[in-house]
């Protein structure tokens, strides 16, 4: 039975209940957070599911002061705005702010110049493309590791895989294991401890610093992650990776005429070749000559006119053959520039050229993000998008990215961007039917490859996602929902969501806590928290200890790095937020 307006106090307001917005709203009803949903066009099927879990619906505008006012606005300790339209978003958020000046207000925002400016409000603006964008990357080009940014200090979360029977100590000594997928398909193990058992096969997730990691031997000196060079350099080496892909026969017959003429023009030159004091050539005199016959230069420090006869008439070859090799060849040369150029114009640069390179199939905001971090690693890139209104197709093209405007689910259309030679396909529409065919399209053309090449679904039921990945077998299963829920939840309760990732099909959050002096953290020993959240370092003051003591316990003012499953780490954080059990004001505002 929904529970009575008056009687709402210490609660979340969630607005919008869309992809974020019930992922959002089914971690704080498993967190035991009480939540208030304002939706005033939502589909009756996900208004049951919420109202199945006893969360209350406000059905109205939450950019109307009675509708919030109507969700308890006055007593909720936070408010998430995930609505779909900007502008909607922009009117509520600052509507909230305007009633409740000192409540935490997280919204999402695609646009960053209004992202900025409700940023200067002490509004949290969060973007979910960009959230989720890293974690399709990483699972696209199999990188293997995850940088984390632990207050200035770089550690790396690695997976490798075990190569003998033994202990996780016996493998990799101090380090922290973060999961265990067995070698054999079980059960992923959260935060196993360095007495766990591991076999031939198994992987594991370690994190640590790159120094110790290095140490250890489990990445290279320098870390897995890869830098973009300066913009000059990436755009040169592009471009000459294009002319290399874009030449042909014709290109190569003519260097290979011009390379053989002038090394006989340089052998005839040094055999026959005579100074009036009756010296010969050398080689490099020999090597000059020739280019500058060749290129009808003539500066008049070397001629025939006293020559042998024989040596004259090859002159006369030398300069004719030499002059149609270097114009076919620089006609040839000229013409792959100006197509190159003509086809990134068009978008369509040399498809039948492509490849180790990764298909993206569907560029909306998350598919932009996607196709920038990839080139930024100095991958290639194609992209194929079914609707040639698309509004992120011109900013597309003018990176240089190729684009088809086709059918992803057609075999011609598969074949054309040479998924044959891919690294990796990511398909990325908004529909997950689409998404499902076309995963299974590239299934079927993969073939023998499939597999070998990472397949990436955004797929937004998890439900649907984690049946896909066991029944079909179909790629990596990724909901940008899921990946985004956290990062709200996190910043609506006083959590620092620092980062998310998958290990296996399991979600992971990396958040920073501080201890509240209220809570039910300050004193308790760090062994006693849940043994699949591992705390990676603890705060205090200018010291940050990494890692932490076993028997090290939690004081009012630290701030503590934890990682683990989401739906542990929030219940570690209303283990330590009294006041939301209370009905208080929020954490940070006391």
């Amino acid at each position: 039975m929904p529970e009575d307006a008056g009687a709402r106090t210490g609660h979340v307001i969630v607005c919008g209940l869309d992809d974020v917005g019930l992922r959002t709203v089914e971690q704080l009803y498993h967190a035991g957070v009480r939540v208030v949903v304002v939706e005033d066009d939502a589909d009756p099927r996900l208004v049951r599911v919420v109202r199945g879990w006893g969360v209350p619906v406000v059905v109205g505008s939450p950019r109307l002061l009675e509708t919030l006012d109507e969700a308890g606005l006055p007593e909720a300790v936070a408010v998430i705005c995930v609505l779909a339209d900007d502008l909607h978003t922009l009117e509520a958020a600052l509507l909230m702010r305007e009633r409740r000046p000192e409540v935490r207000v997280v919204v999402q925002l695609r646009n960053p110049a209004v992202g900025r400016a409700l940023g200067d409000l002490q509004i949290s603006v969060l973007d979910v493309a960009g959230l989720s964008a890293p974690s399709v990357v990483e699972a696209c080009l199999r990188t293997g590791s995850h940088e984390l940014d632990l207050d200035g200090n770089r550690f790396v979360a690695a997976q490798v895989v075990i190569d003998f029977t033994g202990t996780l100590r016996s493998h990799y000594g101090s380090l922290a294991p973060l999961a265990l997928s067995p070698g054999d398909g079980g059960e992923v193990v959260i935060s196993p401890g360095r007495d766990h058992q591991v076999r031939p096969g198994d992987q594991v997730t370690l994190l640590g610093t790159p120094e110790e990691l290095a140490a250890a031997g489990v990445i290279g000196t320098d870390g897995d992650a890869s830098e973009a060079g300066p913009a000059g350099v990436s755009r040169s080496l592009r471009l000459a990776g294009s002319v290399l892909r874009a030449m042909d026969r014709r290109i190569a017959y003519a260097l290979i005429a011009l390379l053989l003429l002038l090394n006989m023009s340089i052998l005839v030159l040094q055999l026959g070749y005579r100074e009036p004091d009756g010296t010969r050539m050398t080689l490099l005199d020999a090597v000059y000559f020739s280019v500058e016959s060749i290129a009808t230069v003539g500066y008049g420090d070397f001629n025939f006119r006293h020559q042998e006869p024989w040596l004259r008439i090859f002159a006369i070859g030398l300069m004719i053959l030499g002059a149609c090799f270097a114009a076919t060849f620089i006609a040839l040369l000229t013409n792959v520039l100006v197509s190159i150029k003509i086809q990134e114009a068009l978008g369509n640069r040399l498809l039948d050229r492509l490849t180790d390179h990764v298909v993206v199939v569907g560029i909306g905001s998350v598919g932009v993000r996607v196709v920038e971090r990839l080139r930024a690693t100095g991958t290639e890139v194609v992209v194929i998008e079914s609707d040639e209104n698309n509004r992120y197709l011109d900013e597309v093209r003018e990176s240089g990215v190729p684009v088809l405007v086709a059918d992803a689910t057609l075999p011609r259309t598969l074949d054309r961007v040479q998924l044959a030679s891919a690294r990796a396909v990511a398909v990325l529409t908004s529909d997950d039917l689409v998404n499902l065919e076309t995963g299974l399209a590239v299934r079927d053309r993969l073939g023998e490859r499939w597999g070998r090449v990472p397949v990436v679904l955004r797929l937004f039921d998890r439900t649907l996602a984690t049946t896909v990945e066991r029944t079909f077998g179909l790629g990596l299963a990724r909901s940008t929902a899921a990946l985004a829920a956290p990062w709200f939840v996190g910043a609506a309760l006083g959590l620092d969501v620092l980062a998310t990732f998958y290990v296996g099909s399991r979600l992971m959050l990396v958040g920073r806590l501080t201890v509240a002096a209220t809570g039910g953290l300050d004193g308790l020993a760090m062994r006693d928290l849940s043994a699949r959240i591992r705390v990676v370092a603890i705060r205090r003051g200018a010291i940050l200890e990494h890692p932490p003591r076993r028997d090290t316990r939690f004081a009012a003012g630290d701030e503590a790095y934890l990682i683990g499953p989401y739906e542990e780490l929030l219940q570690v954080l209303r283990r330590d937020a009294a006041d939301l059990r209370r009905g208080g004001p929020p954490a940070g505002e006391r």
